[in-house]
C-alpha cells in the first residue's frame, strides 16, 4: 500500500469522527465515560470495517496530487458506503448481539458520516491543491505573461498545464471569452477579463507577451479575429490544434503550435457517418489512382484506419509511391498494402491489374489539375484526364467494381480552361458507366485543396521565405478552400452515399479571395505588407476564371443525409455521347492541334466557354481605373498583364 500516510491519517480521523459526533449529540463529556459500552464498540467495530470499504475502492492506490473531479466522487462513494456499514453496526450489530444497551442515535451517524467523508478529503485535496501551488513558488523566474483564448474545458486544461509545468515559459494571466455567462468570473482562480474584442485593450493592461487559443472547434473567423487582434498588438499567437489532427494526434493531450493558414479559413469541424463508410473499405479490397498525390495519399491514410483486406496503391510516379508505401507500413503494420506503378493512359496495364486485385472500391485520383500548364498542354489534359478516366472505368466494370469515385473539380462548372472541360467530361463517363450499368458509380466536386501540391499556399510561402514578391493573379479572385484531411472525409462520405451517376457537391463555405490569404500568410510571417514583403498583382492567366461555381443551374440539387454533402443528379446523356468522347479520345492520341481539341470540347460541351484573360489595369494605366472598393491593400501594386 502506497499511501500509507493517508492510511494512518484515515484510522485517526476514523477515532476523531465519531467521539466529536457523540460530543455534538449529547454536549456533555460525563456523558462519553458513562457510556462506554456504547462509544467503544461502534468505534472499534466501525472503524475498521470502514478502512476495510476504502482500501477495496482503491483509495489508497491513487495519485492524489493529481486529483480532479473523478477522485472527488470516490471520496464521497467511500464515505456514503462506510457510513452505510457504521449505520448497520450502530443500529442492529450492536443491540442485537448485546454489545450495547440500545442503539448509537440516528444524528450521531448522520453527523459521524458528514465528518468522517470530511476528514478523509481533507488531506487528498490538500496533496492536490498543494502541487497546483508549488510549480509557481519554485518557478526560477516569471514566465511570459499569457492570455488564454476560451475559457472551456481545452482552455482549463492549457492553463493547469502552464500552471504545472513553469519550463514552458509561460504565466497564464487569465482568459478571454465571449460567452456572457462567464464574464468576471474566475477559473482555476484566473480571472476571466473579458470577450474577443477586448484582446488588445487587455494586452496593453496587462502587458501580455503571447495569446494562446485553446478553442479547437472555433471558426475560422474566430481564429482570424484573434490572430490579427495579436498581429495589431505586436505579440505572437499560438493555438490549440483542430478537433481531428488532436484526434489523429499521437500525442497525449493539446500541444501548442503556431497558427497556420488552416486555422484562419478554420470551419465546423466535419461528423463523417463512419459505419456507412466502413462498408466501403473494411475488410475489402480497394484501389486508388493517383495513390502518391496530395488526395491519394490522405486517402490511402484515412481507409487505412478502416481496416481494408488490402490497398492497391497505383500510381504513375514512383517516388511519391515509396513514400506513402514507408507510411504505410510504419503506422498501420496490420493493412497490406501492393504498390503498383502503372499509367492510367495504358489501357492494357489497367485493365491487367484490375483482373488480378478485383477491387470492391475504386477512388480514382489521377489527373493532371494544374490549369495553366493544361492549356499549354491540351492533348496530356485529355489523354490523362478522359482517356485515363475512361480506362479506369471500363477496368471497374469488367472486374466487377461495387463502388468507384471519381474525384472532380469545381473548375468543371461551366469550364472556361481544357483542364476543367476535361475533368466535365470525365464525369460524363462516369455518368454514362452507372446509369448503362446500373453501379454505384458517383464523381465529388471540390475546389482548390490547401496544402497539395502547386496549390497556393506553398506558392506564396515560397516567395516568402525568398523575400517576395508574392504575385497575385487579380485583387478579386477568389476561391473555395478545404484542407485535405477535410476534402477526403467528405470524398468518402460521398462514396457511402452514392447509388449511381450522381455529382456529389461538398460543402465548401464562403469562398475566399487570394490576396487576403497572401496578406495572412505575410502576416503570420512576422512581416508587413508593403514594408518586408509586396504583393504583386500579375494579371489573370489562360483559362482562370475569377470565382468558381459548385453546380449548373440546370442541375438538380438537393440535400442528404449528411450536412456537408449535396447530391446533383445531371440530366439525361444525349444520344452518341461516348462516341463522341472516343473520337475527342483518338483526336487527342493523334496530337491533333490544340485548336482542334478545344473545338471537340466545346462540341461536347456547349458550357465549355473558353476566354482571355480579364486583365488587372493599375491606377496609372489606360482604361478604367479601379475604384476604392477594388484596389489592394498599401503596398500591393499591379503589372499590366
Amino acid at each position: 500500500m502506497r499511501n500509507r500516510h493517508l492510511f494512518l491519517l484515515d484510522a485517526a480521523a476514523l477515532v476523531v469522527a465519531p467521539i466529536v459526533a457523540f460530543l455534538v449529540r449529547f454536549e456533555d463529556f460525563s456523558w462519553l465515560g458513562q457510556n462506554l459500552r456504547m462509544v467503544l464498540p461502534y468505534i472499534l467495530l466501525a472503524g475498521p470495517v470502514r478502512l476495510l470499504v476504502f482500501y477495496n475502492l482503491g483509495m489508497y492506490r491513487r495519485l492524489w496530487r493529481h486529483a480532479s473531479i473523478g477522485e472527488l466522487k470516490q471520496i464521497l462513494v467511500a464515505g456514503g458506503i462506510g457510513a452505510i456499514f457504521a449505520a448497520a453496526i450502530g443500529f442492529w450489530i450492536m443491540p442485537a448481539s448485546q454489545i450495547s444497551a440500545g442503539r448509537v442515535p440516528l444524528s450521531v451517524v448522520f453527523i459521524d458520516a458528514f465528518l468522517t467523508t470530511a476528514a478523509i478529503a481533507l488531506p487528498r485535496l490538500l496533496a492536490r491543491t498543494l502541487r497546483l501551488r508549488n510549480p509557481r513558488r519554485h518557478r526560477a523566474e516569471p514566465g511570459r505573461p499569457a492570455l488564454i483564448v476560451g475559457a472551456g474545458d481545452t482552455g482549463k486544461l492549457v492553463a493547469k498545464e502552464l500552471i504545472a509545468n513553469p519550463l514552458l515559459g509561460f504565466e497564464p494571466i487569465g482568459f478571454v471569452d465571449d460567452d456572457p455567462t462567464k464574464q468576471n468570473y474566475m477559473l482555476l482562480e484566473l480571472p476571466i477579463l473579458g470577450t474577443l474584442s477586448a484582446i488588445k485593450s487587455i494586452v496593453e493592461q496587462h502587458g501580455v507577451a503571447e495569446l494562446i487559443i485553446a478553442m479547437p472547434s472555433a471558426r475560422g473567423d474566430v481564429v482570424r479575429k484573434v490572430v490579427r487582434a495579436g498581429l495589431d498588438s505586436g505579440i505572437p499567437t499560438l493555438t490549440v490544434p483542430s478537433l481531428p489532427e488532436l484526434i489523429s494526434s499521437k500525442t497525449n493531450g493539446p500541444s501548442l503550435r503556431e497558427v497556420e493558414i488552416q486555422d484562419l479559413l478554420r470551419r465546423e469541424p466535419v461528423e463523417t457517418d463512419l459505419a456507412a463508410v466502413a462498408e466501403l473499405a473494411t475488410a475489402e479490397t480497394v484501389l486508388i489512382t493517383g495513390a502518391g498525390g496530395s488526395i491519394g495519399s490522405e486517402l490511402c491514410r484515412q481507409i487505412a484506419r478502416l481496416a481494408p483486406a488490402r490497398l492497391v496503391l497505383v500510381g504513375h510516379g514512383e517516388n511519391s509511391i515509396f513514400d506513402i508505401l514507408h507510411e504505410l507500413h510504419a503506422d498501420f503494420p496490420e493493412v497490406s498494402v501492393t504498390p503498383i506503378i502503372a499509367d492510367v493512359r495504358d489501357r492494357k496495364r489497367i485493365a491487367t491489374i484490375f483482373k488480378l486485385h478485383k477491387p470492391h472500391a475504386v477512388f480514382h485520383a489521377a489527373a493532371h489539375k494544374h490549369v495553366p500548364l493544361m492549356e499549354e498542354n491540351v492533348v496530356e489534359a485529355i489523354t490523362n484526364n478522359v482517356f485515363g478516366t475512361l480506362n479506369v472505368v471500363d477496368a471497374a466494370l469488367e472486374a466487377g467494381c461495387e463502388h468507384f469515385v471519381f474525384i472532380s473539380t469545381d473548375k468543371a462548372v461551366r469550364p472556361t480552361s481544357v483542364m476543367g472541360a476535361a475533368k466535365r467530361v470525365a464525369e460524363l463517363i462516369v455518368q454514362h458507366a452507372a446509369s448503362k450499368h446500373e453501379r454505384n458509380f458517383v464523381s465529388v466536386r471540390f475546389g482548390n485543396v490547401l496544402g497539395s501540391r502547386g496549390s497556393v499556399v506553398p506558392t506564396f510561402l515560397r516567395q516568402i521565405r525568398a523575400g517576395g514578391p508574392v504575385t497575385v493573379t487579380h485583387p478579386e479572385m477568389q476561391r473555395y478552400f478545404m484542407t485535405i484531411p477535410e476534402a477526403v472525409q467528405l470524398v468518402l462520405q460521398a462514396g457511402a452515399l452514392g447509388r449511381g451517376g450522381e455529382v456529389f457537391l461538398l460543402d465548401m463555405g464562403e469562398p475566399i479571395r487570394i490576396v487576403d490569404i497572401a496578406t495572412d500568410l505575410i502576416r503570420l510571417s512576422g512581416l508587413t505588407v508593403g514594408t518586408d514583403i509586396e504583393i504583386k498583382f500579375t494579371g489573370m492567366r489562360p483559362g482562370e476564371k475569377l470565382y468558381e461555381e459548385m453546380f449548373f443551374s440546370a442541375e438538380n440539387v438537393v440535400s442528404t443525409n449528411h450536412p456537408k454533402v449535396l447530391r446533383a443528379r445531371n440530366g439525361i446523356l444525349p444520344q452518341g455521347i461516348m462516341r463522341r468522347i472516343e473520337a475527342l479520345v483518338a483526336s487527342a492520341q493523334a496530337e491533333h492541334p490544340d485548336e482542334e481539341l478545344r473545338q471537340h470540347l466545346r462540341n461536347l460541351l456547349p458550357d465549355f466557354r473558353p476566354h482571355p484573360a480579364v486583365p488587372f489595369v493599375s491606377g496609372d494605366g489606360d482604361g478604367k481605373e479601379l475604384s476604392v472598393k477594388d484596389s489592394p491593400p498599401a503596398g500591393i501594386t499591379a503589372i499590366r498583364a
